[in-house]
Order: structure tokens, then sequence, then C-alpha cells
């Protein structure tokens, strides 16, 4: 499996049969190589020719073994395709420029900058984008190691020259030191920039791990191992240094200077210089080991405190616990952690077929895995160096390095074949692999693959690689799927869901699933009005409009009108077979859709070219064509009143008997237009009562709507049209009557026969209240129906009140109604013919007993009865007008004992008031004039017992003249004695017969 990223990058993700460690290696790797030819890239037209000469050959030697692997592979091309965890891209920029005469031979990365030493004794610098930030030749050979302080501000270098070169990036400061012999690896202390002691270590061919520190008087050498072998490579984190020689693995604790542990190589590991041994603390604690096909794990931990004794008292405060190891079917060129961002499985069958598991501790929690620059030899010769054979001492091309991601358990994940520029001539050795930042996590996490001619960033896949590999796929659903959930998390524009939905589209239709295609557009399409358009036009020139007629909005976004009238036009324009169907669609499209987004004119006139040419196909016999003209002409009709034509759309609803053909007359007024229409409403109106199963009887719609607007309906207009109806007639101005009498006064002989037909119950209550009937006129129609009350009541109002007491007698026998009757005209004769009457009818003569009052004397009754008449309930009914009329005297005797009593309290109510005296002074208005009193010296005041006081002049203005008072003096009071006054006030009474003139015009309404 192989995938090809933005930058060109190729890699093979694929999985190895469980079978490959029986074949020869050598077969395994042509098979992946060939794969990775197909779309590598970085190789020169020499290699692939000889690429080609090299499987040509094994292909002849190796005819059947090809055989099988080409069957496995048909075999194994139904399975699931394998996506790969990492994505790869090329260090651009200056990069390729620099190595073109020159090679690569170490790396180290730092703060976002990668430090890149060559065969040539050069050290460049550069960013992750291949930018070159500085460059300097510090040695003459090699540079086989070099270590790069946390905050990139010093470099520290170790070359084949025998020299250890640190220089500062940002200053001149640099130190140079010459070992004399070759140097192979070097560890600056951790904060290096930071201390004044500029500690590193160093190790080579001599041997010899040596410190460098620097003091008062220079660098200070500490020897701290030596007599191993050379030493290969060094690390140094927190306390402890980690190094490697030709007997295996050391830690040493500065912190209590001694050396904590020593890890053997394995016993039957190939020689040291050939496969280099990588180390690399995972964290302060963990060490891993990779050195040929074997991965250590090493953990440091404290030593237990325990009861010493004299034999451990001098042990080391650490401890070192070997966690896990096992063999791999490869040899490993580097090893970083790579923590898993998710839960991965492992390939199928790879793990247990390309790993061999040694040894294993207690199984860890941890989540972290590693990532492993896997090696495979193109043979075995290393194995068997004294061989003789010039084939087997010939250098054989390399295959292409792998990225490996495995477990701790030692199980592989995922696996990526690198094709790097020159591959084929490159050793174990020629590889490095780093971190790029080792606190990243996630999708930012990224590493550096580092080869003599080539540099390759390597990142984890993130969720747009996923949903860009489904792509590719054609696993359209699944990718959409991705990218909503993506847009939800992360909001959107991070991928074009758009673009792949349309990909997904075009694959749908290409396939014929025309339905499914149609379900995705709305997602696709969203509010981009062209791209509605467009996949709309699509499915028009495929046939297939009806699928995506239904998600086709009409709002947000809006479409041009030439879209929704292509789409009407289309469900018009079909075969008589589904003309039915599509009419019942396009209705109810028609209804679903606002009339604004396409051009109603024009479909009516579709719409009536459609129904005449089924009318002129139609025949009596076939009936289908007639469903389809009333489904058109609802439409019609509705596109009419959205059109603001309701005049033409109500015919149509007429004639399909619409139920909102009242609402329609209402709401655009259509009175005048339908004032010759009003038997046809009426008849309409109570069909669909009749429908609807109502049994509550009911003018029904119609009959309110001609009472309610008789401006426009004119009554004779209305009553003309329904004789033909009686019963019609009948709700008509029974309406109206209930309306305004008035309406209906030149046709109240009409209702007199119209009430006797259809309702007489109610006749009597009409001729109550109407007077514009003829009276006998309406006594024939009562007599021709035998409707008796209704005669009498006529009768009485014809004066022929004996010939309907007669009646009631008569045919009724109804004493209570004759006493009604009776009371009704107060006429004494008509007493005297009830009395008359019932002299020889004992029933009639209780019932007056019982009903009597002040019409009647009931003396007069009794002195008519007959000696001998026996009459049935006679003593209960004198008892109770014996009663009554003791009920009577009481009520007569309690009334005036009330009044007395009322009349006593308002009497003293009266005297107290007109005895009392109040305030009254000289200047006290008159009530009339308004002006004091005593005007004037000579001023008279009159004083009422009504308390008005008035001036003598003021009380006699009406023409009256008033005697003069009986002495004049200063003040009111003086004169001849209290005889005189009493006269005077006997003189005035007498000229003012009237009284108070305040009160009299109070009492004539004159305002005072």
């Amino acid at each position: 499996m192989f995938d090809t990223n933005a930058n060109g990058l190729n890699v093979s993700s694929g999985v190895i049969a469980s079978d490959c460690l029986s074949e020869s290696p050598t077969s395994v790797t042509v098979e992946e190589k060939g794969r990775g030819n197909e779309h590598g890239i970085g190789v020169d037209g020499a290699e692939e020719e000889e690429d080609e000469e090299d499987e040509a050959g094994e292909a002849e030697a190796d005819g059947t073994e090809e055989e099988e692997e080409d069957k496995d592979d048909r075999d194994g091309d139904g399975e699931e395709e394998e996506e790969p965890a990492l994505k790869y891209e090329r260090i651009g920029g200056s990069f390729s420029d620099l190595f073109k005469k020159d090679s690569a031979s170490t790396a180290t990365i730092s703060n976002k900058l990668l430090a890149v030493g060559t065969h040539g004794g050069i050290v460049h610098v550069l960013d992750l984008s291949g930018k070159r930030i500085k460059s300097y030749k510090p040695h003459t050979a090699s540079v086989t190691d070099m270590c790069f302080e946390p905050t990139a501000d010093f470099i520290g270098t170790a070359s084949l020259d025998g020299q250890v070169y640190i220089q500062s990036l940002s200053t001149q400061e640099s130190y140079i030191f010459n070992m004399k012999r070759p140097m192979r690896s070097l560890a600056l202390e951790p904060g290096f920039a930071k201390k004044s002691t500029r500690g590193f270590v160093c190790g080579g061919m001599a041997g010899t791990l040596v410190m460098h520190e620097k003091g008062w008087l220079g660098h200070k050498e500490t020897t701290l191992h030596s007599g191993e072998g050379p030493v290969w490579q060094i690390r140094w984190r927190g306390p402890l240094i980690a190094w490697a020689n030709d007997l295996g693995v050391k830690v040493y604790d500065t912190a209590s200077q001694t050396r904590i542990t020593y890890i053997d190589r394995q016993t039957d590991s190939p020689r040291a210089d050939l496969f280099k041994c990588t180390l690399h603390w995972q964290d302060d604690s963990t060490l891993l080991i990779a050195w040929a096909d074997v991965i250590k794990v090493a953990r440091i931990r404290a030593r237990p405190r325990t009861n010493t004794s004299s034999t451990s008292a001098n042990l080391p405060p650490l401890l070192v616990e070997i966690t896990a190891v096992f063999q791999l079917d490869c040899m490993i060129a580097g090893i970083v952690p790579h923590p898993l961002p998710h839960a991965v499985s492992p390939i199928g069958g790879r793990g247990e077929a390309r790993h061999q598991r040694i040894a294993s501790a207690a199984p860890t929690t941890a989540p972290t895995s590693f990532l492993v620059l896997a090696y495979t030899p193109p043979d075995t010769s290393f194995l068997n160096e004294a061989t003789e054979d010039r084939s087997q001492q010939a250098r054989k091309l390399a295959e292409r390095p792998e990225l490996r991601i495995v477990t701790r358990g030692g199980e592989e994940l995922a696996a990526d074949a690198l094709t790097v520029a020159g591959f084929q001539n490159w050793s174990c050795n020629d590889y490095t692999l780093a971190e790029v930042d080792p606190n990243d996590v996630g999708d930012t996490r990224s590493y550096v693959v580092l080869s003599p001619r080539d540099a390759i960033i390597v990142r984890p896949r993130d969720r747009k690689d996923h949903i860009m590999w489904l792509v590719e796929r054609a696993r359209y659903e699944e990718a959409l799927e991705e990218v909503e959930m993506l847009e939800m998390e992360e909001g959107a524009g991070i991928v074009d869901a758009a673009e792949i939905g349309e990909k997904y589209i075009e694959h749908l239709i290409v396939d014929g699933e025309f339905a499914k295609a149609a379900i995705l557009c709305p997602r696709v399409c969203g509010q981009n009005t062209k791209r509605w358009e467009d996949w709309i036009f699509v499915f028009a020139q495929k046939h297939r409009l009806q699928d995506i007629i239904p998600y086709v909005p009409t709002d947000s976004p809006r479409l041009d009108h030439l879209i929704y009238e292509m789409i009407l036009a289309h469900f018009l324009a079909n075969d008589r077979e589904a003309r039915f169907i599509m009419c019942s669609l396009f209705a109810r499209t028609i209804r679903e859709w606002p009339e604004e987004i396409y051009d109603i004119s024009a479909v009516i006139i579709a719409i009536q070219s459609v129904l005449d040419r089924i009318s002129s196909s139609s025949t009596g016999t076939i009936s289908r064509p007639e469903d389809d003209a009333t489904i058109l002409m609802e439409c019609l009709g509705e596109l009419y009143t959205a059109n603001r034509q309701p005049g033409k759309a109500l015919p149509f609803f007429l004639r399909l008997r619409q139920p909102n053909v009242f609402d329609l007359i209402r709401e655009h007024n259509l009175f005048t237009d339908v004032q010759d229409q009003a038997l046809l409403l009426v008849e309409f109106d109570h069909e669909l009562m009749a429908k609807s199963g109502s049994k509550q009887p009911s003018r029904g719609t119609a009959i309110q709507l001609l009472v309610d607007h008789t401006y426009s309906i004119p009554i004779p207009r209305v009553i003309q049209q329904l004789e033909s109806r009686p019963y019609f007639l009948f709700l008509y101005l029974d309406a109206l009557s209930e309306k305004d009498p008035q309406l209906t006064a030149e046709f109240a002989d009409l209702q007199v026969k119209l009430y006797a037909e259809y309702a007489p119950a109610r006749l009597i209550d009409f001729l109550r209240h109407s007077a514009h009937y003829n009276l006998e006129g309406a006594y024939v129609i009562c007599t021709q129906r035998d409707l008796v009350p209704e005669m009498v009541f006529l009768l009485g109002r014809m004066g022929n009140n004996k010939e309907a007491l007669h009646i009631i007698i008569e045919r009724l026998g109804d004493v209570g109604r004759a006493i009604d009757f009776a009371k009704e005209q107060n006429d004494d004769d008509l007493w005297e013919d009830l009395l008359k009457y019932s002299e020889t009818r004992p029933s009639f003569i209780r019932g007056l007993l019982e009903n009597v009052g002040a019409e009647i004397d009931p003396i007069r009754l009794i002195r008519r009865i007959k000696n001998g008449l026996e009459i049935p309930g006679l003593q209960p009914a004198l008892i109770k007008i014996l009663h009554d009329f003791h009920l009577q005297i009481e009520l007569l005797e309690g009334a005036r004992a009330v009044l007395d009593s009322d009349a006593a309290v308002v009497a003293r109510e009266l005297h107290l008031a007109q005895t009392g005296g109040f305030f009254l002074t000289a200047k006290t208005p008159c009530q009339i004039c308004s002006l004091p009193l005593q005007d004037s010296p000579t001023s008279t005041a009159l004083l009422f017992l009504c308390r008005h006081v008035v001036h003598a002049r003021c009380a006699a203005s009406s023409g009256l003249t008033l005697p003069p008072p009986p002495s004049v003096g200063p003040a009111l009071g003086h004169g001849r004695g209290l005889s005189a006054k009493i006269a005077y006030t006997a003189m005035l009474r007498a000229r003012l017969p009237r009284g108070c003139p305040v009160c009299r015009r109070k009492e004539e309404g004159v305002r005072t």
C-alpha cells in the first residue's frame, strides 16, 4: 500500500506475510522495494536500472517463489487497506544544494533548529523548512556526533580528526579540545549555557570516557571509565550519563560519582562498529537502548533502604531495572519514544511474525510506544566475515529503510518504507532519527530522519490527513462524517467539506445511485446557490430530476426562478399513464412552495395548455383525465388567488365545490360576483354540512354570508333565486328577521306561510312581534294547518274576543289560558261570558276560584254556583280564597303600620329641621341675587322654614308688591312688638302663596 503526500514523498505501508521470516530477507525486501519504486522519487535513473536488473535476475532464479507471492498478493487484494500512521515531508529549501558534493553524517535538533554535520567536517544549522541559518567548518574529517544545548545556543561536535568543538550561535564563545584520537561521541551537561562549568563528556576510539569541566585555571579532565574498547555513544540527562562500548551500556551518576549499572550486549550480536548503538533518554529515569536488532528499556530508580551491612554500605544509591527486551527482524538505526494519540490495533499477524519477544517485565500501562528507524541488511554476510567467497564479499545494494511503530509489548502497529535518495548505497550507520521537540504531543509531535543526502520530517497523521486518505480511496461517506465531527469540535474551514461532498455526489451519479446523491445535496450545497443550480441541471440532463426535487431549497438559499419553473414544467410534461401521479406532485409542490419564487403567470399559461390538451383528448369512458383536470383546476384556482386574481379563481372553486369558497369571497370581497349565484352557494353549503355529518340544525355559512352583505347582494335578488327552494328561502328570511325585522317587513306574509310550514312552534312568536302581515291571511293559513294558539292570538288581534274565548274553551279546554286571555283583553263582557260559560262546568269554576284576583270578585263567582252542583276540590279552593284574603288584610295592616312609623319619623325630622337655628350674618348672600342680605339700611330679608334667606324685593320680583315692614330700624328685630311681627308674617304668607322662591325655581328647573 502506498500513499503520496502533498510534498511528493512516497511511503509504503504494507503487511508482510507471516511466513516471510522463513524466506530469505532479500526476497522480502525485493518485493517491498518493487512496490516502492513504482511510485518512488529521489532515485536516479542508473539506480532504477540496477534495481530492474536485480529484480529480473531474481525473477529468473526464484520464478516459483514469485508466482506464489503474486498469488498471495491477489488473495490479499480483497482485504481492507491499512491507513498509514505517519505522514512525511522532505525538507526543502537549501538542504539539497548543501549536500550535492558532501554528505550528512549526523544530526541533532533543539528549539526547532536542525544542526547537520557532514563527512567533510562542516556543520550546517537550518530551520525545519530547509532555510540555512549558519554554516561553519570546525573539523577536517567526518563529524561523528553532535549535541545541541536545549536553548539552541551551543553546539558541540566530535570528529574523527580527534577534536571536540563547542560553538555558540549567538556569541563568539567557542571551545576546541584536541583529544589526539578519533572521537565517536560527546554530550553537553544539562543547562550548559547557564552553567559556568561548561561541562561535557566525550569518548572515542581510545576507549576512555572523559569529563571536562571549566575551572579557574581552564578545563579539568576527569576520566570516568576506560579499558573496555571504543566508546560508541554517550547521552547525558540530569545527573545520569549513559554510554556504550564494546561490552555493553553503562550508567554513571554524577551526584554520587559512582557507576550504578552495567547492561551487557546480546551474546550473538554482530560486531559493535557494524550496527551502531542508539541511546535515548525517554525521561529522567527511562533509558532506551537500541543496538543491532535488540531493544532494551531500562528504568533507573532509587535503591530501597535496608538494614545496611558492611558489604552493602558502598552500593550506589540508584539501581537499574530492565523492564522490556525484545528483538526485531531488522537492524535499528534509531529509536525515539512515540506517544499514541489514540488506541491503535496492531497490524494483523505482523507483530507475531516479525518480532521475537525474548524477555519482558511486568506489563506497563504507559501509552508510549516506540518509533524505530529499521534497516534490513541486504544479506547475512556480516555474520561470516572470514569467508573467501568473492560474491559474498561484494557489497550488496541496500533496501529502503522503514519507520515502524512498536509497542512496549513488542507488537508492531505500523510500518512505512521510506524512499530516500540513494538508499541502495547507505548502511545502517548512515541514518539518524531525532525528535524535533520532546515536549510536543499529539499531532504537533514530529521527527526528522536523516540520510547522507536527504532529510525527511515525520509527523503523526492528523484527522485532516485521515479525511484525505478516505477521499483518495473513494470512501466519501466516512470522510464526510469525519468532517462533520471535526467541524463540531474545532470549527468550520479546516477541511473543505463541500469539495469532498461534490466528489461523493459525482461518484454516486456515475454508479447510478441518484436517490442517494440527491439526499446528499443539502449537506454538500448548503447555502451555495450556484452549486445547487449546477447539480440540479446535472440531474435534469440525466433525466432524474424527480430524485432531487424533494430537496430543492425554496428559501435560504433561493435559486433562480428558471430552476423552479423547470421543475414545475417537469411535472406537467409527462405521458398519459404517469400524468395523474405527476399532477398530484405538482399540486403538492405548488402548495408548499412560496409563490414569489417563480413566475405565476407563466405557470398559469402552462396549466391552461395542459387542461386544453386533456379536454381535447378525454373521452366519456376514461375517468383518469377528469381526475387530472380536477387537480389542475385546483392548482389554477390557487395560482389565480396568489396572483391577486380571485375573481378568476372563484368559478374554478365553485365548479370543484371547494370548501374555501366562502373564505375566498370574504377575504377578497367578491360579494358582487356571487349575487346571481345565491342558490348555488346555499346548495353547496348544505352539501358540505351533509358530508360533515352535522346533526345540529344550522342555517349554514352561505345563508350567513348573504345576510351579512345585503348591501352587495340585494334581498329581492336573493329571494327571487331561492323561491324554487322554499326551505332555503325560509332560512334566509329567518336570518334576516333575526338581524333586523325591518329588512323583511314587506315579506311578512311570505314569512307567515314559511313559518307555518317549516317552524310552526316559532310562528306564534313571529305573530306577536311583527305588525306587517295581513291578519286575515295569517288566520286562513293557521286555520288550514289547525294552529289553535295562533288562531286565538289572531282573533284577539282582530277584536273577535268572544270567538277567541270560544275556541279556547271548546278546542283547548284550558281554563288557565282562558283566564290569561281575559286578563289580556281587560273586557268585563269577556269576563261575564267566561263566568256564564263556567256555570255548568265544575272544572272551570274550580279553575276560576283558584286563579281569582283583582279582575274578578270571588263573591260574584260564588253566587253563580247553582245549588246542588258538585264541584270537585271546591273546599280547598274556598279555603285558598279565604287564606289569600286574610293574607291580603294582614299585608295591608302591616304596610299601614310601617307607613305610619315612617311618617312619624319623617315628620319629626322635618320639625327639627324647621325649628332649629342656624348661623346668619348681614353679609350672608341672597340666594337669588347673590348680594349681601343687608346691602342697605332699609333692606328687608325673608327667612323661610326651608332655611332659604332672600331679599324681600327678590321674593316680590314676579310683579307682586309686599307691604312695608311694621317698623324701620337700624337692624332686624326692632319693631312695635311680637304681635306686629306675627301679623306682618301672615300678610307675607298671603302675598306669597307659593312659598319659598328658591324652592319654586328648583322645582321649575331654574338655575339659581
